[in-house]
């Protein structure tokens, strides 16, 4: 029989990853269909498809979730063939079953895989009795057995999943993380197994053709996650032994092969360096989020290989997949590629999601998206100007870094972090810088506790070093004479008057602009004889940057350049200004030199009484759904006590007493949604 030749490929998901499959499509030939909600109508996964078809909704359960709108959707575009992407229905085998009921090519796994490996606990006892060794659970946990790990069965990206270190927090952390599990996934399914302090996360990438035959392209560590979520990936996965190295590909070998399988699959592993020994985690059934550095290292598309399988193509996937980089991976002397996920979330308040307008995402310096070619790589879901909203994850973009050397790639890859112009939301770049620049992650000493272990959860929390205190005095500077000139250049009544100018040429003037919640006035000196001449006076006792002055301020097109002399060095400065009101307000600043972004907030001179709230208000981090109400008007409550359960952006965010005291006030109600700012209780404190 010939292979099947497909012609038109619906990926029934969103974002990066079908903008990824659509970039392999073009390049094969192949015709693309999108399915949006009314989320994501704007974004450019659905313009750059040559059909897209709108899913009515936004939450994820009326939308990408929905099997019948999604095969509809294929048959009114004429798609012969489905792409599930990663997340979503993507290992959902009833779906798979139900594309190729409808004659459609399924481009994934065999649906029965799929069911084998969807259950964690299923998973496991399949696996060890294909000899792959695995994790055991306690019947009965005692203290000798902690730390314990709380697992959903049905699910993955660290949904559902709680560490246990105290016996009486076991039963109240399974029951939370079967709400958390049962929201995600639609099964509340859990699990115990014991807890690894520093175990390493690595994994190997699997291509099978589902008649027998299983290839190992490569290896990869995951180590570096934040709530059991992965931040940072490379490949090869360093420091492992040769011979740790091909027990993992063989057992990863065995994994595939017990169950026949087809297409890209990834076999995960709990790898403890001390012992040099490793556990079964689970098989996912579908592409990673983390592909492209095994792409970088292997020089292979997966996606094409993926297709392939589906066409009934195998011998193309035996020729490319198995080549010798992909055969034996070693860190001796070979490429090396790392990738970052860049996430719109708050490291210093436990990575709370952000949601909002991203009013610029540049990287400078990318050779190019989704294709495995490019040295420096760039696999964006969203641009400049779009809107990140709260239904899905808060992942932007993923940024993938491949050299001759794994030194070189940490380097290259913090720089073009730091250059990135990230505005309008918080995001984790400089978390990510941190852990590319720390001399653990440069030596390899990897473990899935990395960020606590070195304490980089709360960063942005310390206070600055001095030479930093005075780039950032000086960007500071910079950023007050911008928002000056703005407002001279739009003011109309005394338009010819220079900026600062005062009769009392004693006082400085002042700006005062918010950083990390924090109010700083820059205080300058202004005009003399007609000009404005902006010389900073300070921001604190004993300013690193005392005596900085400002020596070019011109427009240069989307942003300000000020230049900015201390000392004999002069440092120029991009600055973006955030208007509203018609242009006529800035509301917010954005300022960039060498080694420094500040994301700054203009304090008005005069507070609206309209957003003034009375004192010991919760307020909403960002917008949400209230899930649960833990309390009731008029209860007295504790510091920390849980008051309310918010969900946004696929997660759940507990908002608890700030003191002791009284709860005065519940305006909201389980299923209420809240908007970023609204009072959800008020706490009156003893």
């Amino acid at each position: 029989m010939s292979p099947l030749s497909i012609k038109r490929i619906l990926v029934a998901n969103r974002g990066e990853i079908a903008r990824r499959v659509f970039a392999t499509c073009r390049r094969l030939g192949i015709d693309t269909v999108a399915v949006h909600s009314d989320a994501d109508a704007s974004l450019p996964f659905v313009t750059e498809a040559d059909a897209a078809v709108r899913l009515p909704g936004n939450a994820p359960g009326e939308t990408y979730l929905r099997a019948d709108l999604i095969l509809d959707a294929a048959r009114r575009t004429g798609a012969d063939a489905i792409h599930p992407g990663y997340g979503f229905l993507s290992e959902n085998a009833d779906f798979a079953r139900a594309v190729e009921e409808a004659g459609l090519t399924w481009i994934g796994p065999d649906p029965a895989s799929i069911e084998a490996m969807g259950s964690k606990i299923g998973a496991k006892q399949l696996m060890a009795e294909a000899g792959v060794p695995v994790l055991t659970a306690p019947a009965e946990p005692t203290e000798a057995d902690l730390p314990l790990l709380v697992k959903a069965s049905a699910g993955g990206g660290g949904r559902g999943m709680r560490v246990v270190r105290r016996l009486e927090d076991l039963e109240a952390t399974v029951e939370a993380a079967r709400e958390e599990a049962a929201s995600a996934f639609g099964d509340g399914t859990v699990f115990v197994e014991p807890y690894v302090e520093q175990g390493r996360h690595v994994e190997v990438q699997l291509l099978g053709d589902g008649r027998g035959s299983v290839w190992v392209v490569g290896d990869r560590d995951c180590s570096v996650q934040r709530r059991h979520q992965k931040v940072v990936e490379e490949a090869p996965a360093p420091g492992i032994p040769d011979d740790v190295r091909e027990a993992l590909h063989e057992a990863s070998r065995k994994a595939g092969e017990a169950i026949d399988y087809r297409g890209a699959g990834t076999v995960e592993f709990l790898y403890d360096a001390e012992t040099q020994r490793f556990f079964f985690l689970e098989m996912n059934t579908r592409l990673q989020v983390e592909h492209p550095v095994t792409e970088a290292v292997a020089g292979v598309d997966l996606v094409e290989l993926q297709i392939a399988v589906a066409e009934g193509r195998s011998h193309v996937v035996e020729q490319r997949g198995t080549g010798s980089a992909a055969r034996n991976p070693s860190t001796d002397g070979g490429r090396h590629s790392i990738e970052v996920r860049l996430y719109a979330e708050d490291p210093a308040a436990d990575y709370q999601p952000q949601s909002g307008l991203l009013s610029r995402f540049e990287v400078p310096g990318v050779d190019g998206g989704f294709d495995h070619a490019y040295d420096l790589r760039l696999d964006s879901g969203f641009g400049t100007g779009d809107e990140v909203g709260t239904f899905y994850d808060a992942m932007l973009a993923k940024i993938i870094c491949t050299a001759d050397s794994r030194e070189a790639a940490c380097r290259r890859l913090a720089a073009t972090l730091r250059r990135a112009e990230l505005h309008g939301l918080r995001t984790n770049r400089d978390l990510l810088v941190e852990v590319l620049t720390h001399p653990a992650f440069v030596a390899g000493e990897l473990g899935t506790d990395f960020l606590d272990r070195h304490d980089l959860v709360a960063l942005g929390t310390a206070e600055p070093a001095p030479a930093d205190a005075a780039a950032q005095t000086c960007a500071l500077l910079a950023a007050a004479a911008a928002v000056t000139e703005h407002a001279r250049d739009v003011r109309l009544a005394l338009a010819g008057a220079p900026s600062g100018w005062r009769n009392v040429v004693s006082a400085p003037a002042t700006t005062v602009l918010e950083l990390d919640g924090e109010a700083i006035p820059v205080r300058w000196w202004g005009a003399t004889a007609g000009t404005t001449a902006y010389v900073h006076a300070s921001v604190a006792e004993d300013d690193p940057a005392d005596g900085a002055h400002v020596t070019r301020l011109l427009d240069a097109g989307d942003h300000v350049r000020v230049d900015v002399d201390r000392d004999g060095v002069v440092t120029p400065h991009r600055v973006f200004l955030g208007v509203a009101d018609g242009g006529t307000r800035v509301d917010t600043v954005d300022v960039h030199a060498a080694g420094v972004h500040l994301a700054l907030r203009l304090v008005p001179r005069f507070v609206d009484p309209a957003d003034q709230v009375s004192e010991g208000s919760l307020l909403a981090p960002m917008p949400g759904t209230v899930v649960a109400v833990r309390a009731a008007a008029g209860d007295h409550v504790g510091a920390g006590q849980p008051l309310l359960v918010l969900e946004a952006m696929k997660m759940q965010h507990t908002i608890s007493a700030p003191a002791d005291g009284t709860l005065a006030e519940l305006p909201v109600v389980v299923g209420a949604q809240v908007a970023a700012g609204e009072v959800l209780a008020v706490v009156e404190p003893d």
